[in-house]
């Protein structure tokens, strides 16, 4: 397995000019999937390209507009895939994104069919790729799912075998979009398996999904902030480890989980997708979702991820380096108890601090002074969000 990853590193080369000049920092956007499901229209694209002018997220920097699953209709005699009744005409829906000064994304699969069933793109790469830029496509979310069958049914028992099958898959349609000319941010959803963070780099591939499917409660979002550790390394301008989109607003989060996700995700350099109803969204969550100091982050040049440096009970202490020399540290309680169940006292030591240090918290506004040893008190899935602009 690994002398195949091996060879296709080699003949891709991992070239200054493989990313392209997209996704230079964190994609930052809104994707359909974790509120509408299948069950997406055009309508409800452009009232999200309208919501996100008039309530300040373009402003912030959400770029992206993302159709996920379901805008498929059949292909014809000549195999040029149609819209489904729900989008009768992609390009003057692009053109409309694009009018706001936002762009936009879809998605596809490299097997025969999507996970909803729906027409994959597979022997069909390099015609979906130009109709993907005829339309003005800007952005391609491509998932495995239908593929997996025919790893299965054409290799079977042969997991090496299976896995060139998959990046030949995705390298087919990397080519496809470079060979368009147009600019496309090529987003891989294979849910971490075999490694993509080793391989998709060198396809020219921006980003790729590190775990399966988030889902809108704590567990979720805490199980996979936790399988980012140890892969730090892999991030950077141009490429970057997708922990899934953000739940930002969905389900029975609370304030302290919706904050303390957006937090997490930012201190990752992860891609920031909303994925919530923006039409009926809560002043609350508008706030989490457009607040500067925590996008800044995220969206630091450096493209440093933040790594676990300790955890000490339910307590998990990050830290992040930032392009300007300043640190971000973010203190988070994964507990469930209302409020910490033994005194934490936090360890700047660990974290190569020492001595006071002068930070600004990012939820409050203030300034604050980490001490070492000092005791820190978080409610249960809050987090303390520390900038220090001049760390010793």
């Amino acid at each position: 397995m690994r002398k195949v990853l091996f060879l296709c590193l080699c003949i891709a080369g991992i070239a200054k000019h493989a990313y392209g000049q997209v996704a230079m920092t964190p994609p930052m956007g809104w994707n359909s999937f974790n509120y509408f499901s299948h069950n997406v229209t055009d309508k409800d694209i452009r009232d999200a390209a309208d919501q996100m002018v008039a309530m300040g997220m373009k402003d912030v920097g959400y770029t992206y507009v993302n159709i996920d699953a379901a805008w498929e209709g059949a292909r014809d005699a000549n195999g040029v895939l149609h819209t489904n009744d729900r989008f009768p005409d992609m390009k003057a829906l692009a053109d409309y994104v694009h009018s706001k000064g936002l762009k936009i994304g879809i998605y596809s699969s490299p097997g025969p069919k999507t996970c909803g069933h729906d027409e994959g793109s597979y022997g069909h790469e390099e015609q979906d790729a130009k109709m993907y830029a005829d339309w003005g496509v800007d952005y391609l979310k491509y998932d495995l799912c239908g593929f997996r069958d025919l790893m299965r049914e054409r290799a079977p028992n042969d997991p090496a075998e299976q896995m060139k099958m998959m990046i030949d898959s995705y390298d087919k349609m990397a080519k496809a979009l470079k060979a368009t000319g147009r600019p496309i941010v090529f987003s891989v959803c294979q849910y971490g398996m075999d490694a993509p963070w080793e391989w998709v780099p060198a396809l020219g591939g921006n980003l790729w999904r590190t775990t399966y499917d988030i889902k809108p409660n704590w567990n979720s979002i805490y199980t996979i902030l936790s399988q980012q550790e140890g892969l730090q390394r892999y991030a950077g301008p141009g490429h970057w480890n997708d922990p899934d989109m953000l739940e930002v607003g969905n389900g029975q989060l609370s304030p302290a989980e919706n904050r303390s996700h957006f937090s997490m995700w930012a201190m990752l350099s992860a891609p920031l997708l909303a994925g919530n109803d923006l039409v009926h969204m809560k002043a609350e969550v508008l706030d989490i979702l457009t607040r500067r100091d925590v996008i800044a982050l995220d969206q630091d040049r450096l493209g440093s991820q933040a790594e676990r440096v300790y955890s000490e009970g339910e307590v998990d202490v990050w830290k992040k380096q930032l392009a300007d020399g300043a640190v971000a540290v973010a203190v988070l309680n994964a507990g469930s108890a209302r409020y910490l169940t033994h005194p934490f006292h936090l360890n700047l030591a660990k974290l190569g601090l020492h001595g006071t240090q002068r930070g600004k918290d990012l939820w409050t506004g203030k300034e604050i002074d980490l001490k070492n040893d000092m005791p820190v008190e978080i409610g249960s899935h809050d987090i303390l969000l520390v900038r220090i602009a001049n760390p010793r």
